[in-house]
């Protein structure tokens, strides 16, 4: 049997094992189908990038959001995108911090040239100039760091400073042609055989301008018509071709005269050449040395069939100058590295806390002619001191705000009208403020917790935005105390409900405060009157009316059932057996008017008494009415007639002569000696001018006629309290922070008829004193004198006597046609050396330093030739006049040719 039940049939199987394979075939293709939809319906969206967070340098991490959203723009799980895919929502930055400063900053180049917009349709400065074209100009701006000149990402440099435009607006004027002048004349053909040509020229009169039309040619030829040569008889044109300028060299020790006269550029006395130069501030040490020599170039002329010819020749061109005067380039010279100075780094801040360290070198001969400029004479480098694990953690920094100050109206009314000095009673909207410093904030070694130092520093230390430092505020006008109109008499109540016995009791009438006073002394008037009267009862019945049922049908007279309550003078509802003794009305009359009866209103308030003061004996009335509000219809209940629609009763209320308590201000809270011995009991604030104290006032029964009366005549039961608990103020000392450290004195020197530099500290009120605290200090800032200064060195250039104008040698000379004579523009140097404050030699890179540009070293000079025009040199000027249009003078005379 259990064979039998557990044989299946492989039919069944075989259908079994169909299904199973064709549902995980279907699962297959559902799961890619799903992920087919999920890359076409969900993608990946990113935000922005927020602000890098984190320690300083490159520690620091910057992130942004990532979410999963369908195609439709709905937000959906992070499962429903690829994984692969996802965008990566954190990643590294770097943290730019304050001591960053001294390591990048940005690197701008010159404007380029200032070139024109482009205007729709891509054309440039497309329409008619009249004077100027609007253009633009660019530049290239980069954020670098200093040690290596590497471009880092702008957002480093822009921490500090903003990034200087690297465009401009600019204008480009109109673009002017080239004017040229007419042609001259055509040359004359020669008078041979040989092919030559014709020239004619023109001048620029104008050249062109801010991209106006070039130039045209400014030479023309046309070939003469002569007839041909006879064979071998051909006639050539003849040229100059001038080379380059040769190597500046020395003159040759030949090039002295042996029979006693110098030639140009060599000393008559020592027969060495002629050097000046700059002397340092050892005898042995040159430290720049001037040599005059000369250059030379070729000049050839060149038959037109490129043969060499003599210069003769070419007599239809002037010969250009073949020699020149020239120094001898030398190139600057420094002395070696000087040794590393200590790392200025003290503290470690993160990953990335460099310090630094530098060192100089001194300049023994400057460049001279074409000689290589001086190289840099500082280096710095980034070094650290040490392992960091022995240096003590930076120091980190925090806002600190003192209390707010009192709202002050006058500060907005100053920046509105400054001239306004008076302001009386102000009050409404006003400006408070506040003192907001920087503190520094160190960790101490070994506890790993903060300390906290209070004394100001510099607010470029902290980070992130200051707290603010004012704030509106509003300041209550002064208003007097407005009470309400006086309620009416109350019954004759006991003013002792315990005591039945007495006969005596008050009738009393109150008003509220609608306003309470602000800013005045004077308080709000008494608000509770009494007057004495007779038969006075503890309790009374109050009644309030129910609806009035007829006797019959739906309308005509009938009962008013009436709802009484027992209340006691205080308004609380007692056992009704209290009000036993007193008449209690149950049931009035009434009437319901039917559809076509007259209609009639209620009855209106009693009017207040008529009596008056001159007759306070005598009763007076009150009255009440009510008015017809609709006429009755035919067969109804006529109106009544006017009488009845008016009712009198006497009064005599006595409201010229009522009693009330009158209480004299509440004196200031101080200390009684059972409330100081409690305040010890219960140690309310730790000090012994805190906690709970007593006020006391005077209380006097008053008759509005005839003043202070006795106090028998006002109801004891409403008698002001004459002592109340209150809140002793703490006495608040004033606080200050601690001086700031003094600002540093300059680490540069100073010249010495500098004015004197002082440093200064200062220090914040963060709570001012109240209630008899200790006041705040007179002195919140000091300042003084630095002490040693260094005094910057005085140096000084010296500068000595032009040497003789040195001329190329005559070796040289004389082998230029016509240059035979010993004339001509040369060059002629000088000795400048550096001395001390006290004439003493010193070294060069000292005057380099201290005393500005070098003077020039080398000039260009003129010896006259015995043909040129010379002249004497210039007279002194004549004397001035005191006549306003007079001139003054000076003469010269003709020397030469």
């Amino acid at each position: 049997m259990l064979l039998q039940q557990n044989w299946v049939s492989p039919h069944w199987a075989w259908q079994s094992l169909g299904k199973s394979f064709l549902l995980f075939v279907f699962l297959m293709l559902q799961t890619a189908d799903l992920e087919a939809r999920r890359g076409h319906q969900f993608v990946w969206k990113t935000g922005h990038w927020g602000r890098c967070v984190g320690d300083c340098g490159l520690g620091g991490i910057r992130s942004r959001a990532v979410w999963c959203t369908h195609a439709e723009g709905w937000t959906t799980y992070h499962a429903n995108c690829h994984q692969k895919d996802k965008p990566e929502n954190q990643r590294r930055c770097f943290r730019v911090c304050d001591w960053h400063l001294e390591l990048f900053e940005w690197e701008v180049s010159g404007w380029e040239r200032c070139g024109l917009v482009p205007v729709a349709g891509g054309e440039v400065g497309a329409g008619a100039c009249i004077t100027a074209q609007h253009g633009l100009q660019r530049r290239s701006v980069r954020c670098l760091q200093k040690l290596n000149r590497t471009v880092v990402a702008d957002e480093i440099c822009e921490y500090f400073t903003p990034q200087p435009p690297a465009e401009q607006a600019c204008l480009v004027p109109c673009p002017r042609d080239c004017v040229v002048s007419e042609f001259s004349v055509w040359s004359q053909c020669s008078t041979g055989c040989a092919k030559s040509l014709q020239h004619r020229t023109r001048a620029v009169i104008a050249p062109p301008l801010y991209g106006g039309a070039p130039c045209p040619n400014l030479t023309e030829s046309r070939a003469c018509g002569v007839p041909a040569c006879p064979l071998g008889e051909e006639e050539h044109t003849y040229s100059l071709r001038v080379g380059p300028w040769g190597k500046c060299r020395l003159p040759h020790p030949k090039d002295v005269d042996l029979a006693g006269r110098t030639m140009p550029g060599f000393s008559s006395d020592s027969r060495e050449r002629s050097t000046s130069g700059l002397q340092g501030s050892k005898p042995h040490q040159r430290a720049g040395e001037v040599e005059i020599g000369y250059q030379t170039r070729q000049v050839r002329c060149v038959r037109s069939d490129g043969k060499n010819a003599a210069l003769s020749q070419c007599v239809q061109d002037p010969v250009p100058l073949t020699f020149k005067s020239c120094v001898i380039a030398k190139d600057c010279e420094t002395s070696e590295w000087s040794s590393w100075s200590a790392c200025s780094q003290t503290c470690g801040w993160g990953d990335l806390a460099p310090g630094f360290r530098s060192r100089r070198r001194g300049v023994w001969s400057v460049a001279v002619g074409a000689g290589k400029r001086c190289p840099e004479l500082e280096e710095r480098e980034a070094c650290s001191a040490g392992g960091k694990e022995l240096l003590q953690p930076c120091p980190r920094f925090a806002w600190r705000t003192s209390e707010w100050k009192a709202c002050q109206v006058s500060l907005l009314l100053d920046q509105q009208d400054p001239h306004r000095h008076k302001h009386i009673g102000l009050c409404g909207g006003g400006i408070q403020t506040r003192e907001v410093y920087c503190v520094q904030i160190t960790i101490e070694i070994g506890k790993h917790r903060l300390k906290e130092v209070t004394r100001p520093v510099d607010g470029k230390l902290c980070l992130g935005p200051a707290p603010s430092a004012s704030q509106l505020c509003n300041l209550p006008c002064p208003s007097e105390c407005v009470v309400s109109a006086w309620s009416l008499w109350g019954p004759c109540l006991h003013e002792n409900c315990q005591d039945h016995h007495g006969r005596r009791g008050f009738r009393m009438r109150q008003r509220q405060v609608i306003v309470e006073p602000v800013g005045t002394l004077a308080g709000c008037p008494h608000l509770i009157e009494s007057i004495p009267c007779e038969d006075p009862v503890c309790y009374e019945w109050i009644v309030s009316e129910g609806i009035c049922v007829t006797d019959h049908g739906k309308c005509g007279p009938g009962n008013r059932m009436l709802k009484a309550v027992c209340k006691n003078k205080k308004g609380e509802e007692v056992p009704h057996h209290l009000c036993s003794d007193l008449p209690r009305p149950e049931v009035v009359a009434c009437e319901v008017p039917c559809a076509t009866d007259c209609v009639i209103s209620e009855w209106s308030p009693w009017s207040s008494c008529s009596h008056s003061c001159s007759s306070k004996n005598a009763e007076g009335s009150q009255s009440r009415t009510r008015s017809i509000l609709a006429l009755p219809a035919e067969g109804g209940k006529a109106c009544p007639p006017d009488r009845a629609l008016q009712e009198h009763r006497a009064c005599n209320d006595h409201p010229c002569v009522h009693f009330f308590w009158e209480a004299s201000p509440w004196s200031s809270c101080s200390e009684d000696a059972l409330v100081t011995a409690l305040n010890a009991t219960v140690n309310w604030s730790g000090e012994a001018t805190c906690g709970v104290g007593i006020q006391t006032r005077k209380v006097f029964c008053m008759r509005s006629s005839s003043g202070q009366v006795t106090p028998k005549r006002c109801p004891e039961s409403i008698r002001p309290e004459t002592v109340r608990p209150c809140l002793l103020l703490c006495k608040k000392d004033c606080l200050v922070t601690p001086f700031s450290e003094w600002t540093r004195c300059p680490t540069a020197c100073q010249p010495g008829n500098a004015t004197a530099v002082k440093q200064s500290r200062y220090r914040i009120i963060i709570q001012d004193a109240a209630n008899g605290g200790q006041a705040c200090p007179d002195t919140l800032y000091e300042e003084r004198e630095c002490e040693d200064i260094p005094v910057c060195p005085v140096y000084r250039w010296k500068t000595h006597r032009w040497s003789h104008c040195v001329l190329v040698p005559d070796s040289v000379r004389q082998t230029a046609p016509g240059h035979s004579e010993a004339c001509g523009r040369g060059l002629q140097s000088r000795a400048v050396t550096c001395l001390s404050e006290y004439d003493d030699s010193a070294n060069v890179s000292d005057c380099m330093q201290w005393a500005g540009a070098m003077p020039s070293l080398v000039q260009e000079c003129h010896v006259p030739c015995k043909d040129d025009c010379t002249f004497t040199p210039w007279s002194k000027f004549t004397a001035c006049s005191f006549d306003c249009e007079s001139t003054r003078s000076r003469r010269r005379s003709l020397t030469g040719k």
